[in-house]
């Protein structure tokens, strides 16, 4: 079987092979067939690439690289799979990316060009009618929320279907899939492929007279802030004033302009939860069939924001730094570590008791390009550290000693069955959590620290399965695993029967995007409700292709997704963080506000408290912000805000450009807010 290599690998290996000085060389044209190029699913198709000089002869003796890329962004997918021989093999259906890389070493020439591909969907199979209300009264709307599925099994988008009913006085459904019942009586409803030969669904829709003649509404608030979720009961009665029971009602909400073009915005839940992004007058009408309710709120500015003071910095020059961790050593004095990327291998010690003086205390050097990254176990002694790039491709990871952070030894290095690259670690409870590979984790033994043992493992069933991270809390683990979403697995919690040596999946979540990068839980007391964070990280596809691209230009794009796993069987994805022009990395979370490392969009704070649901963003939950610049940086002035830690009272977080920082969220609101 030919060699898979990692999404996440091969998308390092192409930027760095940017960041590192490749630039494109402009006259080389390469010729690449198929173009646009197709596939079934599990089908397989051939990549042949020629590359031309500027004169149309061919060069030979270059070398291929190809990555795996959604359709939008620089996001790998395990939707296709492209082997190191230009093997394609559909996974997933829907449409694709794929760069093409070409490179002559010895001529120092280096060429990428873009491939359209698609994974063909099968021909629909099944239908079905998801939420179809038992009772169906007259003068109702009801959206068809249709689900289909090809021969393979696979969900598919809408299609072309015929839809049709036999008696259009009693139900019609119009061409936004909205079936109207008009009167009471009976009527078919038929759902045929487009060509009208095969009959995928049929179904009798029975229209009763509406019962309800009044509807009553309860609400506890009449005066909201913009991202308060406010949740609206209400009850129908017949016209002797029963309650009717199971009576399926609808929630719609319109506004006022707060001010002339500034339209309010507002969303309600079909539960009846309503919230808003914008200050202004609502009316929430909720219906049943042909009779109705209003009630009116008023929503006022949500007024959270704080002042941000930056304490100190802690300046790395010449390089690229990467992950970082912040704790209290064994003396009671608090220190730091951070990483480094795409350089020779060292991570930094940092005194930072006085976060105003950020002093770098120690230095220790690996073999590696990338120490990506760097934790602390929680009783301070040991740092773990991740490699990439070692010159023996022996990459693994290296246990260190840091009783002394102003001496740092090493313990061990562990590189069983991680020879292929760790991007990201964990530490918890006498455990090391290490990606193998970008494929799975591996969970080693290191109570004895100078003999670490590796005790199991965990992946998904996913041919071209990929993960991002990993975070252990409360023994589950987190992993953060790009197209398949978060995927709690329990490695101590009890919940699941599971240990570190046998790992036992607990619930998936799929994310909105396909491009999950990393994943942190927290149990909201103010909603009482459990929440898991995935971030996305999105590369801009002009990275790969622009001549001469550098990090001036380096816009990321994605933001944060709020995934309610309250109930592990049927987690949701209910609102979402979104700086429009910068793209998320890591975050943490502590006390109801989430700490944000937002690459070119600097470190953010944002109020998560009481019930999630929307866009935060819109509804003015962000506390504070601080975008760092510093004239003096590997990349003058740009940011690139890589994570976000509070500790003690600040919040220290790592620079690409720019090293380590640490700032203070002020207690008080800014002047003029009330809250």
């Amino acid at each position: 079987m030919k060699k898979i290599i990692p999404i996440f690998t091969a998308l390092m290996l192409g930027l760095s092979m940017i960041l590192l000085g490749q630039q494109q060389s402009p006259n080389i044209k390469l010729e690449i067939s198929p173009s646009p190029l197709e596939v079934d699913v599990e089908g397989q198709a051939k990549i042949k690439v020629k590359a031309f000089d500027e004169n149309g002869k061919e060069i030979t003796g270059g070398v291929l690289n190809f990555l795996n890329l959604r359709d939008e962004g620089a996001v790998p997918t395990s939707g296709i799979q492209v082997d190191p021989d230009g093997t394609v093999t559909g996974r997933v259906p829907g449409p694709y990316r794929i760069v093409v890389m070409w490179a002559h070493l010895d001529k120092n020439l280096f060429k990428t060009e873009f491939l359209k591909a698609n994974v063909k969907f099968a021909e629909v199979s099944s239908v079905e009618i998801k939420d179809f209300p038992e009772n169906v009264y007259s003068g109702s709307v009801i959206p068809l929320n249709l689900e289909l599925k090809d021969a393979k099994g696979f969900p598919m988008p809408e299609s072309n279907l015929g839809i049709s009913t036999s008696n259009k006085e009693v139900a019609e459904v119009d061409q936004l899939l909205n079936l109207y019942a008009k009167s009471p009586g009976r009527s078919s409803l038929s759902i045929k492929t487009s060509d009208g030969k095969e009959e995928l669904l049929k179904m009798t829709v029975n229209v009763l007279k509406n019962p309800v003649t009044t509807i009553d509404i309860s609400v506890e608030k009449s005066i909201i802030r913009t991202g308060d979720v406010l949740p609206f009961k209400a009850i129908g009665k017949d016209r002797k004033g029963k309650i009717v029971k199971d009576v399926p009602l609808s929630y719609a909400v319109s506004g006022e302009e707060k001010e002339k073009g500034a339209g309010a915005s507002a969303m309600i839940e079909q539960d009846g939860r309503f919230v808003a992004e914008k200050p202004g007058t609502y009316t929430v009408i909720i219906s049943c069939g042909d009779k109705s309710a209003v009630r009116t709120i008023k929503v006022v500015e949500r007024n959270v924001s704080r002042e941000i003071k930056v304490m100190g910095q802690g300046k790395v020059q010449n390089k690229h730094t990467s992950d970082f961790w912040v704790w209290e050593g064994v003396d009671g004095k608090d220190y730091a570590v951070t990483g480094t990327w795409g350089a020779d291998g060292k991570a930094y010690f940092w005194h930072v008791t006085d976060p105003s003086n950020i002093t770098l205390i120690d230095s220790f050097q690996v073999d590696a390009r990338t120490v990506n990254d760097v934790k602390v176990s929680a009783d301070g002694k040991i740092c773990v550290i991740s490699r990439e790039g070692a010159s023996s491709r022996k990459n693994g990871i290296v246990i260190l000693d840091v009783t002394n952070p102003y001496d740092v030894k090493q313990h061990s290095t562990f590189t069983e069955t991680l020879t292929g690259g760790v991007h990201n670690v964990f530490i918890y409870e006498d455990h090391v959590y290490a990606l193998s590979n970008s494929q799975r984790y591996d969970i080693i033994n290191i109570e004895d620290p100078k003999n670490p043992k590796r005790i199991g493992k965990f992946e998904i069933d996913n041919p071209a399965r990929s993960i991002h991270d990993v975070w252990v809390e409360d023994g589950i683990a987190y992993s953060s695993n790009w197209n398949d979403g978060v995927i709690m697995v329990d490695v101590g919690n009890g919940i699941a029967g599971g240990s570190p040596s046998n790992p036992v999946e607990i619930a998936r979540g799929r994310v909105e995007g396909d491009a999950n990068h990393a994943a942190f839980p927290f149990r909201s007391e103010s909603a009482e409700k459990f929440y898991v964070i995935a971030g996305d990280e999105i590369f801009p596809t002009y990275f790969f292709t622009k001549p001469n691209a550098d990090m001036d230009v380096f816009a990321p794009k994605g933001y944060l997704h709020f995934m309610d796993f309250s109930d592990l069987r049927n987690p949701k994805e209910v609102a979402r963080y979104e700086v429009p022009e910068a793209g998320s990395h890591n975050f943490w979370v502590q006390d109801d506000l989430l700490y944000i490392g937002y690459y070119n969009g600097g470190v953010r704070v944002v109020d998560v408290s009481g019930d999630l649901m929307g866009d935060l963003y819109k509804q003015g939950r962000e506390v504070a912000h601080f975008v760092p610049t510093d004239p003096e940086g590997y990349v003058p002035n740009h940011a690139m805000t890589w994570g976000a830690q509070p500790h003690k009272g600040y919040v220290f977080f790592s620079d690409f450009n720019s090293g380590l920082w640490a700032v203070k969220v002020e207690p008080q609101v800014k002047e003029g807010f009330k809250n």
